[in-house]
């Protein structure tokens, strides 16, 4: 089979694709031929050889989350059935026409769902949810900022802080392209966070208080000018490191102003299934009520994983990114 691996870590040149042997069930799994893989920040940061919470040896296949047909189930597989068509996070390995995960990773794709709108839900929505939720404790009638708002985390971000009661959510993006995104999407107001401004312009769309909850996925220099745009009170919750700027702060910055700057991992959620799978049903429940939107933006074809990666990192794209294991390049 087909899949793209990566032997050193550096650019998106390093991506390449390889024949490799197509992956065996153990007793507890299945085998999805994948339609559709996701592609996130994360998989950038581990080709990049930036600091990740889990190691990727080499050769190493990226692909957090599949989308596809189950094709072969182990012998002490008794919930998921071959031909079903499911979704399924994995940690590693979707960036390949076959997959292997546990039996209880594999989840039936809701009607109507598509198998790359499949790939948003778990890392892109359960991150926006459980953020915004747990790690931002976001209260009815308060503000948001939510920054890469035009990306998979932050489309959803912005639907689901409304859908939660926030009065003013303030999508963060870096360009006019995308600000019209985010406002499709139910933004109250946006900002260019590439602006050296934009922390002031935070101020002046909140009464010059600042937002209750900032969800930063950038670090560097953009981190600390968050920290500027976020009231007195407020949770910047921490998700991601997308420039690979290191960040140093004095933690006395944030006592007068009782701030709490919270980190987030998906990851680690993983490790509690069943809170995994209540997020997904309440995501799945606003999705077939139509309060929801599933934002594809680009679709490429396995053999252009380098591409959607140079994409990715050049903040090209809006909504999900996906790979189609099975199309061919045109």
């Amino acid at each position: 089979m087909k899949a793209v691996r990566f032997h050193q870590t550096g650019g998106p040149e390093v991506l390449i694709v390889e024949e490799v042997p197509e992956p065996s069930a153990g007793s507890t799994e299945v085998i999805i031929r994948v339609q559709a893989a996701g592609v996130n920040f994360a998989d950038v940061l581990r080709r990049r050889g930036d600091p990740y919470p889990e190691l990727s040896p080499t050769p190493f296949t990226l692909g957090a989350e599949v989308a596809g047909e189950v094709v072969e189930v182990g012998s002490d597989v008794t919930k998921v059935s071959v031909g079903e068509f499911v979704y399924s996070p994995c940690r590693a390995g979707g960036y390949a026409q076959y997959v292997s995960v546990p039996e209880s990773s594999a989840i039936p794709v809701p009607l109507g769902v598509t198998a790359a709108q499949a790939t948003t839900l778990v890392i892109q929505g359960l991150t926006a949810l459980f953020a915004l939720r747990d790690a931002g404790r976001l209260v009815r009638g308060e503000s948001v900022l939510v920054e890469a708002a035009a990306g998979g985390v932050g489309s959803f971000a912005v639907q689901l802080a409304k859908l939660y009661g926030a009065l003013n959510v303030i999508g963060a993006t870096s360009s006019k392209q995308k600000q019209e995104f985010a406002l499709s999407l139910g933004a109250d107001n946006v900002v260019d966070y590439t602006a050296p401004d934009w922390p002031t312009q935070v101020k002046e769309l909140t009464g010059g208080v600042g937002v209750d909850v900032l969800l930063e996925m950038t670090g560097g220099t953009t981190f600390h000018q968050a920290l500027d745009a976020l009231a007195p009170f407020g949770r910047m919750v921490v998700y991601g490191q997308s420039s690979g700027e290191a960040v140093s702060i004095d933690p006395q910055i944030v006592v007068v102003p009782n701030q709490s700057i919270v980190g987030f991992y998906i990851g680690g959620y993983f490790q509690r299934p069943e809170i995994i799978q209540k997020g997904i049903e309440e995501i799945v429940g606003h999705v077939t009520a139509g309060r929801l939107s599933l934002e594809i933006g680009t679709i490429l074809p396995l053999e252009m994983a380098a591409e959607a990666h140079r994409l990715l990192e050049g903040r090209l794209t809006t909504g999900k990114v996906v790979l189609e294991p099975w199309s061919s390049p045109s």
